[in-house]
């Protein structure tokens, strides 16, 4: 839409330029440098509420939100529920996301990394230099650091299994170290090992159930190498039923056994009293042709999605046979897949071919609660691990960090290289990096060096964490780095004796993969944030979805 300036008709050089309208009234526009820094300010904010939370003496966030405690040092958990609303700043939301999904841990470092790139960019954009070129050198930077981590990368494939296991046990405990669990990870460690090394080739991650159960202590918790579920709701009749089977055929249905009064309203109009019985009947015949039909398979136990009612639990008990109604989607699939069935949504056609078994089924009581458990799967191998433990938002706060570590070890499993933590692979880059920035010339020889400088956030605020010096503890390292040749070159942080150590004498691994996410991710979020030159926002028409037009002029 243009307004026409008060320039005369006869038109000349003297006359003014119209005015245009482009975006609504109450529009903010922030353009070039201080914008820039702004963005760059808030995903700052953002990095400091998580970089306490980094390594084994990292602290915990309690987040109070929607009437739930959460208690997380998971960097993506408590990027998520923080409900960040600035633009520039969900970036990092996302490539903690990113790197939960991927790796599965590092969600922490990803995030506290990419600030660090940020704030090493500063400088250089508030002296003039152009983004771009910041951008083209952070690109350079993490391809050769990237390029470096795959070269140093150690292969722990071609061991026997007992070596495997016991090297997936170091990677486990390592991202159990910056957990709330840490002090029990010579437990946990070789619960979670156990669990993913059950899975078949695909190691999928819905093959491992995570069930929580208030009470005891977390050294109660216990592996299940197969399926368990909480007890369902179950009617009268129930208890009359077996609770334990050896070689059971199992049949699993998505079909309703109850009898259920007509969802809509009908009418029906007789002539004869005696017709009515004959209605009754047919009611009744219907549902015992069913139970009929599914005793006629031999399945002795009966899982179905649906209600399962007092008339066909009292049949079922009648007749030996343990079945349970309204079980959960995930642990019907989970079922399914271990005891090689499938789901049935009819009953007339119940072959032996879509009948499951197990080696055993039992109920048990476990604290207050009763488990459904099905061992000896034949199919897929699938696990279980049911948590114990006291407050609620502690053992919610463990499945989270089991969850990470499962995720450890399957990339471990997959990718089958490592390389040590306590961030000697950051001090190993920065090394790296600085010494091919003098190779260099122009403004790349010093953007190269920020990027090799901010690499050492990773042993700082480990450091700071502990509650070390960081100053003193990055020095020795660099010594080391510098002059411990291919012996040095795994030296980290030693959070236990405040000092140095190396890290893969002293078993501290992480799965190759994270740092090459971390980096990556974190590379490309702070060239994200640099590419960005203007901010345009309407908060009148986010609250009030649009408003009259406004203006914003052009020259």
């Amino acid at each position: 839409m243009m307004m026409g300036g008060p320039g005369g008709a006869g038109g000349g050089a003297g006359m003014m330029q119209p005015s245009i309208i482009l975006l609504k009234e109450g529009t903010d526009t922030s353009q070039g440098k201080a914008q820039l820094i702004s963005n760059m300010n808030a995903c700052a904010a953002v990095a400091d509420i998580v970089r306490s939370t980094l390594g084994p003496r990292g602290m915990d966030k309690l987040i109070h939100k929607d009437g739930k405690v959460i208690i997380s040092n998971d960097g993506a958990t408590i990027m998520k529920n923080l409900e960040i609303v600035h633009p520039a700043a969900l970036t990092l939301v996302d490539i903690a996301r990113s790197q939960d999904s991927e790796a599965g841990d590092g969600t922490t470092s990803v995030v506290v990394l990419a600030n660090e790139f940020m704030k090493e960019a500063k400088p250089f954009v508030e002296e003039g230099v152009h983004p771009q070129v910041i951008i083209k050198s952070y690109r350079q930077a993490s391809r050769l650091a990237i390029e470096k981590l795959k070269e140093w990368a150690i292969d722990i494939s071609g061991k026997n299994e007992a070596e495997k296991r016991e090297l997936l046990i170091r990677c486990a405990a390592t991202s159990l170290n910056s957990k709330l669990i840490s002090h029990q990870k010579g437990f946990f460690a070789p619960i979670i090992v156990d669990a993913v090394l059950s899975l078949d080739e695909d190691l999928s991650l819905d093959m491992i159930g995570i069930k929580k159960v208030p009470g005891g202590t977390l050294e109660d918790s216990m592996l299940i190498k197969g399926v368990a579920f909480k007890k369902t709701f179950s009617y009268a009749g129930f208890e009359q039923q077996p609770k334990k089977f050896a070689d059971p055929k199992i049949c699993l249905l998505n079909v309703e056994l109850e009898l259920k009064s007509e969802k809509e309203n009908a009418e029906i109009r007789l002539d004869d009293p005696a017709q009515y019985q004959s209605i009754v009947d047919a009611e009744w015949s219907i549902i015992y042709e069913k139970l009929d039909k599914i005793t006629a398979t031999g399945a002795k136990v009966i899982l179905s999605r649906l209600a399962i009612g007092d008339l066909a639990t009292q049949y079922f008990a009648d007749r030996g046979i343990f079945c349970a109604g309204r079980v959960a989607d995930d642990d019907m699939r989970r079922v399914a897949k271990a005891c090689g069935a499938a789901v049935q949504t009819s009953i007339h056609n119940l072959t032996p071919d879509v009948v499951g078994s197990c080696k055993s089924f039992e109920e048990r009581q476990v604290g207050d609660e009763r488990f459904n458990i099905f061992e000896g799967c034949p199919k897929n191998m699938t696990t279980t691990i049911l948590l114990r433990g006291g407050a609620e938002q502690f053992i919610a706060e463990t499945e989270r960090s089991i969850h990470d570590a499962v995720m450890i070890v399957r990339r471990a499993l997959k990718t089958a290289k490592i390389v040590p933590g306590g961030g000697a692979i950051e001090m190993e880059l920065s090394k790296y990096l600085r010494q091919h920035a003098r190779q260099i010339y122009g403004k790349s020889q010093l953007i190269i060096n920020s990027f090799a400088k901010a690499l050492e956030i990773i042993p700082r605020q480990l450091s700071d964490n502990a509650g070390f010096d960081s100053t003193d503890i990055l020095n020795r390292l660099r010594q080391k780095h510098a002059t411990g040749g291919e012996a040095g070159r795994w030296f980290g942080v030693d959070v236990d004796n405040e000092g140095v150590c190396d890290c893969y004498e002293a078993f501290v691994w992480e799965p190759l993969i994270v740092k090459l996410s971390a980096i990556g991710a974190a590379c490309e979020a702070a060239c994200l944030v640099l590419s960005v030159d203007e901010t345009i926002t309407n908060p009148q028409a986010e609250q009030q979805g649009g408003g009259p037009g406004g203006q914003m002029r052009g020259p």
